[in-house]
């Protein structure tokens, strides 16, 4: 095991949401942090993973030190499997091929409900995010995870716009609304990593990070925490995790 200081806030957050994929699934990846862990496990211990990316590439392989800016970057195609319209390449999680979506968050709710549209009234947003580009059909269609910074203002009780559904108004609001199928898996922080209430699919806290204390991760969420009665210590990064990912990105593009 490594010491703290021997690894940053993101390398720390990419490793955990590392360690959330298994080996076999096929995983619609986002780009940073989602795109990062997503090649980091292929290279630990998933080597049958298979990464989509909305640009249209299925079966991705990313070369280490030369992680794409964009999931519609033409480095992603090389070593894939195959290269699909952005339209084809969705319609395989409609098709249930897809096991999990792996998405970055501006603002999330208590039920897991995604914003990444705007901050503030429709009318005059105080800040405009990119929007849903596939968010909504992803959030939609798989399980979802969700690698994120923890912060108050990013944690809320309720989002301003609902770019990505989670379980709505938790409980069984999801499934009434005629979403089958997915939901929100996991949210993945510098702090700790959370999950969802089984019966009320509200946010609940899994693990505390190594160094974090229930009430500094209340200090710094926007919303009342629920902690699970199994409430564990996340491991710190181990040796071979830290080598790896800094192998794979070298310049720290994502992890600085």
């Amino acid at each position: 095991m490594t010491e703290p200081r021997d690894y940053t806030a993101n390398e720390y957050l990419a490793i955990l949401a590392a360690r959330q994929l298994k080996d076999g699934q096929v995983v619609f990846a986002g780009v940073g942090i989602p795109l990062l862990a997503a090649t980091l496990a292929q290279r630990l211990d998933c080597p049958n993973l298979t990464i989509l990316f909305e640009g249209g590439v299925v079966g991705a392989l990313v070369e280490p030190g030369k992680l794409p800016p964009s999931t519609n970057d033409q480095r992603c195609t090389k070593s894939a499997n195959m290269v699909l319209g952005s339209a084809e390449v969705l319609l395989l999680m409609q098709r249930g091929y897809v096991d999990v979506g792996f998405m970055g968050g501006a603002q999330i709710d208590q039920y897991g409900n995604l914003n990444s549209s705007f901050i503030g009234d429709s009318t005059n947003p105080s800040v405009r995010l990119p929007g849903s580009g596939g968010g909504n059909d992803i959030a939609s269609l798989t399980r979802m995870i969700v690698a994120m910074k923890h912060e108050k203002r990013r944690f809320v009780e309720e989002v301003d716009f609902i770019t990505s559904p989670g379980f709505l108004q938790g409980g069984e609001s999801r499934r009434d609304s005629g979403l089958l199928s997915g939901g929100m898996y996991r949210v993945v922080t510098d702090l700790a990593i959370l999950g969802f209430h089984e019966q009320t699919r509200r946010i609940e806290v899994l693990s505390l990070n190594p160094g974090v204390s229930r009430e500094k991760l209340q200090d710094n969420t926007g919303i009342r925490l629920d902690f699970s009665p199994e409430l564990s210590e996340t491991p710190a990064p181990t040796q071979r995790e830290l080598a790896e990912l800094r192998t794979v990105d070298p310049e720290r593009l994502f992890t600085d």
